[in-house]
């Protein structure tokens, strides 16, 4: 299978396996998958991520998390690509928006590498908007 989009793919994962109440999920590994998967676990939206050698490629595997209540849901509500392949979506440090009114967090691709937009906007570097998530 010949995927265009890794990051929509990874997105797509996440989402179906956390609907799916899955523990975790795994996939392709790449240096932008395992940065995106640090953001969500430095921001408190997975319990964490490992990558684990294979005999073609590496893979990520991401543990989700889940509330504690009498009926768990998803800590992840949401995950919306924003920049895609045919339309990349780039924003100024100024202009990254506010996900959710500061409850969510958009993921930028940076100069200076991949980090939060809350991060981006500190340090004064803009990029290319490739999520956000809730």
């Amino acid at each position: 299978m010949n995927v265009t989009d890794p990051i929509a793919d990874m997105l797509t994962r996440i989402r179906n396996a956390a609907s799916a109440k899955h523990t975790q999920v795994a996939m392709p590994s790449s240096k932008l998958r395992q940065e995106i998967a640090r953001i969500l676990k430095e921001e408190g939206y997975i319990k964490d991520y490992e990558v684990l050698p294979g005999k073609v490629y590496p893979t990520l595997l991401i543990h989700l998390k889940y509330t504690q209540d009498r009926r768990p849901k998803p800590v992840i509500s949401g995950l919306v690509r924003v920049s895609k392949p045919g339309r990349r979506a780039y924003s100024g440090a100024r202009e990254i928006p506010r996900v959710r009114s500061g409850l969510g967090i958009a993921i930028v691709s940076t100069s200076k590498g991949v980090m939060t937009g809350e991060q981006a906007r500190r340090l004064g570097v803009g990029g290319e908007i490739l999520c956000y998530v809730w």
